[in-house]
């Protein structure tokens, strides 16, 4: 059935809200215990600062009535099965009648955008490589269907994130569309490769400052190919596929 994505922004404006305000409360409760941190780190690794998210991706999935679905987030063990390692812990798992429909990774950077950064890369690269390993040598069934996998993360749009940087080009050239590129840049360029790289089904980078995006949850894309409505509407065609073909299996 059709999904009205407008509504589902609207939950993300929400999310961003709640994401900030998560943040705030983390750096508050930290520096009550005398812990003093660098940035925005204690916040964002207080570890619930994107679990607005989940119930929004998870009510998309639900709205295609689909029997004998479950999601595991938080501490009902979402873990799969790796190839270079046992298991990897994703942010929310969705299972189909006992098969894997989706898994989502959920990021965030508010400080220290270079290190940061590069860290996520090779994250997102490695965790997809052992992913689609895995599937491929039958981890998650044999005859199973591809699974969607979305990578988004959620960057604080200050002057550090948005300045042009430049990067050390010793021994070979960079790749053009990395000069003078600065972080958020960087980042749109990632969630866009990995997309064409067909590591991830989807990518996102939400853009949001300290300002309007607590009062409000504002945010923006720097491209439509990594915006959250495209993140959204693929998820949400994979999702209806899946109603599709529940429905030719029902009848």
């Amino acid at each position: 059935m059709p999904i009205d994505l407008s509504k589902y922004e609207k939950n993300a404006r929400n999310a961003v809200k709640l994401f900030w305000g998560t943040k705030d409360a983390a750096a508050i409760a930290q520096a009550e215990r005398g812990v003093r941190d660098v940035g925005t780190r204690g916040a964002v690794t207080a570890g619930k600062h994107l679990d607005a998210f989940v119930p929004l991706l998870s009510d998309i999935a639900r709205s295609q009535g689909l029997k004998e679905i479950s999601f595991h987030a938080g501490r009902r063990a979402p873990t799969l099965p790796g190839y270079f390692r046992p298991t990897k812990e994703w942010d929310l798992i969705i299972m189909h009648k006992g098969q894997l429909a989706a898994v989502f990774e959920l990021k965030s950077m508010g400080s220290s955008f270079g290190k940061n950064l590069n860290n996520r890369v090779e994250e997102a690269i490695g965790a997809s490589r052992d992913f689609w390993t895995a599937f491929r040598e039958g981890a998650f069934g044999k005859n199973a269907a591809r699974p969607f996998i979305g990578w988004l993360m959620i960057m604080r749009e200050c002057g550090e994130s948005m300045a042009p940087k430049q990067s050390i080009e010793r021994h070979f050239p960079v790749f053009n569309e990395f000069r003078g590129a600065s972080y958020a840049q960087r980042a749109d360029i990632l969630c866009r490769k990995l997309v064409r790289e067909n590591l991830y089904t989807a990518t996102a980078l939400m853009l949001t400052d300290n300002n309007d995006g607590k009062t409000s949850g504002v945010y923006r894309h720097l491209s439509e190919a990594a915006s959250f409505r495209r993140f959204l509407a693929t998820f949400a065609g994979h999702m209806t596929a899946i109603g599709a073909e529940e429905a030719d299996g029902a009848r």
